[in-house]
């Protein structure tokens, strides 16, 4: 039988492997590395323009399936979440990241210009278009097919779609470890790697915690709204939560959450419409993660992360991972795009970011799918008021 390792534990692996080998392997075998790394940068910047185009487009498209009053309210409030979520994000990294970053060492390491394991060579792969080209072309796309319900465009962007997925799931996935290694194994050379390491560690605590903070929040809201204990709604919703643990995967937890929904008293009607749907367009816990670490890479490297510049960020973040729920790794594979066209990341910096992504893929998840009941429990709220109104007219005319 086939052992499937998860893709964290590779990463964790590839981690390990290259901080061990990186002290004592030769420079002719990191330079390989930085050679495969170079390769490998080069195809993943081909890429993301198709990755954009092709699962943003399909997933614009799908939203114009029995549009309405109900998923127009509901997409304002998952994007809403998905937005606040950023902005809570950037506002408590700013508060609190500066106290855990060694700035100073980072700056020495940030001013050497010299690369001491440069690739033996580069073989350049110029993308067919640049992301923001990529995101309109999407768009334009999307909601083109929504509007006119072209079925042959439909069905064209569903197989590229499909094309998009497995080529991430089959070349992007099972590479990023390897990926890793070489930029690990580069840091050790280097003589970096403590540092960054203990870094990531006090990164992934805060963004830990700052998942909970924005979950609370949210129940907060719902209940104020229901008029409800939101502490018991967010109880209730806690096998959605440790499932998403598990799968990885807001769309396998899809039954979990609707049951746990079903069970916060919300109907049946309005349950089997917000969960499927917001499973796939409401991403606060992975907009949190992105946007906290995306700001501390920033800090890391003396990079500007001034809030005009990180507000266009975040709302271009909401819009771009709309579909990356569905694929493994889509999040933060769509999001390389605006990192590198709106916050300016380069290869290592992506790197950095994938790594730190991964190492919370499930907690991000798990914020995700719990924060669809919430969204549930308000929009169950308005349509039962609608319906009150309805009825009170009917019955008055």
């Amino acid at each position: 039988m086939k052992i499937k390792i998860p893709l964290l534990l590779r990463i964790v692996i590839a981690i390990i492997l290259g901080m061990m080998l990186g002290m004592c392997v030769p420079d002719a075998c990191v330079r390989v590395m930085a050679t495969f790394n170079a390769l490998f940068d080069q195809i993943l910047k081909f890429l993301i323009p198709l990755i954009i185009v092709g699962l943003v487009t399909p997933a614009i498209a799908e939203l114009g399936k029995g549009a309405g009053k109900m998923l127009g309210i509901t997409v304002v409030f998952a994007y809403s979440f998905t937005v606040l979520s950023g902005l809570f994000s950037y506002a408590t990294s700013v508060a609190v990241f500066p106290s855990l970053i060694d700035s100073q060492h980072f700056a020495e390491i940030a001013t050497a210009t010299e690369d001491p394991f440069p690739p033996f060579f580069v073989i350049a792969i110029p993308p067919m278009m640049e992301v923001m080209t990529a995101l309109v072309l999407a768009f334009m796309a999307g909601l083109g097919i929504a509007a006119f319900d072209a079925p042959v465009l439909r069905q064209g962007f569903k197989e590229f779609r499909n094309i998009v997925t497995k080529t991430i799931e089959k070349i992007i996935i099972p590479f990023l470890p390897v990926y890793i290694f070489g930029i690990f194994l580069k840091m050790a050379a280097e003589g970096q790697i403590a540092v960054v390491l203990a870094t990531f560690l006090k990164i992934i605590i805060v963004i830990f915690i700052m998942t909970f903070v924005i979950l609370i929040l949210q129940y907060l809201l719902a209940g104020a709204v229901t008029k409800r204990n939101p502490f018991k709604l967010l109880a209730t919703m806690m096998p959605a939560y440790f499932t998403a643990l598990g799968t990885a995967s807001s769309a396998a937890t899809i039954p979990v959450t609707l049951k746990q929904t079903l069970k916060n008293k919300v109907s049946e009607e309005v349950a089997g419409f917000v969960i499927p749907l917001c499973a796939t367009i409401h991403l606060s816990g992975s907009t949190l993660k992105i946007t906290a670490c995306a700001i501390a890479i920033m800090m890391i490297n003396g990079m500007p992360f001034d809030f005009p510049l990180m507000l266009g960020f975040i709302l271009m973040l909401g819009v771009v991972m709309v579909a990356a729920p569905g694929v493994p790794g889509g999040a933060i594979m769509a999001s390389l795009g605006v990192l590198g066209s709106i916050l300016g990341f380069n290869t290592e910096q992506e790197a950095m970011m994938i790594t730190l992504y991964v190492a919370m893929d499930s907690f991000g998840t798990a914020c995700n799918v719990t924060g669809d009941g919430s969204i549930a429990l308000i929009i169950d709220r308005i349509n039962r008021i609608n319906r009150t109104k309805k009825e009170t007219s009917k019955s008055e005319t």
